[in-house]
């Protein structure tokens, strides 16, 4: 085996595998799980970081158990991914020009179902 390769096993080894492992610091760990399950898995679209099984989920949550054991906030880790991955890796994303219609669309909804039920009602009487 060569000399290299001995150092990268050894450093594999050495270094905890966070996209699968938990942090040893269960405060942390609760920190991290709770900002995992705030983020979208880019890969799965549909499922957060905390339930998804792509290996670029993993490396979201190796990526924030890492930074939550370096002492960062979870607002600070979800600002630098949703300035490397938009708005899109966040469940609660901003109010802005773009995210408007996800925003309104619940409203809307809600306002044309009790329209319709309304209407429904009258007509029955």
């Amino acid at each position: 085996m060569s000399l290299s390769l001995a150092l990268l096993l050894a450093a594999a080894t050495a270094t905890p595998d966070y996209g699968n492992t938990q942090l040893p610091d269960r405060r942390a760990e609760a920190q991290a799980r709770a900002l995992m399950g705030e983020l979208r898995c880019v890969v799965c679209q549909g499922q957060s970081i905390a339930d998804s099984d792509a290996d670029m989920a993993a490396d979201m949550r190796a990526l924030v158990r890492q930074r939550i054991a370096r002492g960062e906030s979870p607002e600070a880790i979800r600002a630098w991914l949703i300035e490397r991955y938009g708005d899109y890796v966040s469940y609660d994303p901003p109010l802005s020009g773009a995210t408007a219609l996800l925003w309104a669309t619940p409203i809307l909804l809600l306002a044309i179902g009790a329209w319709i039920a309304r209407s429904s009602f009258r007509k029955r009487r």
